[in-house]
């Protein structure tokens, strides 16, 4: 049983700093240290930053050791240059670098006399047409669950990531689509149940990112992979120099939307 509910939906076009807390988990069980870097480049702000790090062994107190020594730089297919400076623990940042559709990128990254790079192609967003709010009641309990339909462009590879906060809460990655199967068709994306509960009354921000294959990939694979088991198999990077982590750069938009019931209360 399905109800539709009115919500609250409102397009968030920010040119500011935003925080996202994706939090990566790798297979620690490598011998020697492995270096590991996360690049989520996007058009939602110019500013923008880069994390670098080394895993380290099992019984370390800490989950990853921060690099703050590196050099750091992202090519533009234009000939824009952008280095990066370091800010300490591990982050690396630049305050002007915006992230434009249908232009090419490239990260190189120098750390103890070894170069790792990786290039990444930002799509043209693919607008949303609705989003809407259904409730689903299995075994005597609510879920609640949102759904965005849109009209997926034809004849051509398109991926899209989500990443969710729930009331102010730091941004979480929720899941990963392809058009695999519906390329060209009118496609419908329903978030939550996966890593997230939604309840009534939260009010949830989410990303929409349109982005490469191989960041579609490394993003399928971790959330394929089972956390739990004695040996969790690393995600592929798109970095090289056997890196882990990812490279990169994707053209967002940002929604918000409430759960809320027609008469605002839980049913």
């Amino acid at each position: 049983m399905q109800t539709i509910f009115k919500v609250l939906l409102a397009v968030l076009i920010s040119f500011s700093l935003h925080s996202c807390e994706d939090k990566i988990d790798v297979n620690l069980n490598d011998a020697d240290p492995r270096v590991v870097i996360e690049a989520d480049l996007t058009n939602l702000s110019r500013n923008q930053e880069i994390k670098i790090s080394r895993t380290v062994a099992f019984d370390e107190n800490r989950a990853f050791e921060p690099v703050d020594q590196a050099e750091v730089i992202v090519r533009s297919s234009t000939g824009r240059v952008y280095t990066f400076e370091s800010i300490g623990n591990g982050k690396y940042r630049h305050a002007n670098m915006m992230v434009n559709a249908m232009q090419e990128y490239t990260l190189l990254v120098r750390l103890d006399g070894k170069e790792y790079t990786a290039t990444s192609r930002a799509p043209r967003f693919v607008e949303i047409d609705s989003m809407g709010i259904t409730k689903e009641t299995i075994l005597n309990d609510d879920y609640y669950f949102i759904n965005l339909s849109f009209d997926d462009p034809g004849g051509e590879d398109n991926y899209y990531k989500y990443s969710i906060s729930t009331n102010g809460e730091p941004f979480k990655f929720n899941t990963v689509f392809s058009d695999k199967f519906n390329d060209g068709l009118h496609v419908k994306h329903q978030l939550g149940g996966r890593n997230i509960e939604f309840e009534n009354g939260d009010s949830i921000n989410l990303r929409r990112y349109s982005l490469a294959k191989d960041v579609y990939t490394y993003w399928s694979e971790y959330q394929s992979t089972n956390p739990g088991s004695a040996s969790p198999a690393n995600p592929k990077s798109n970095i090289s120099n056997g890196a882990l982590g990812y490279f990169g750069v994707s053209t967002v938009k940002e929604y918000k939307i409430t759960i809320q019931d027609e008469d605002g209360l839980s049913q």
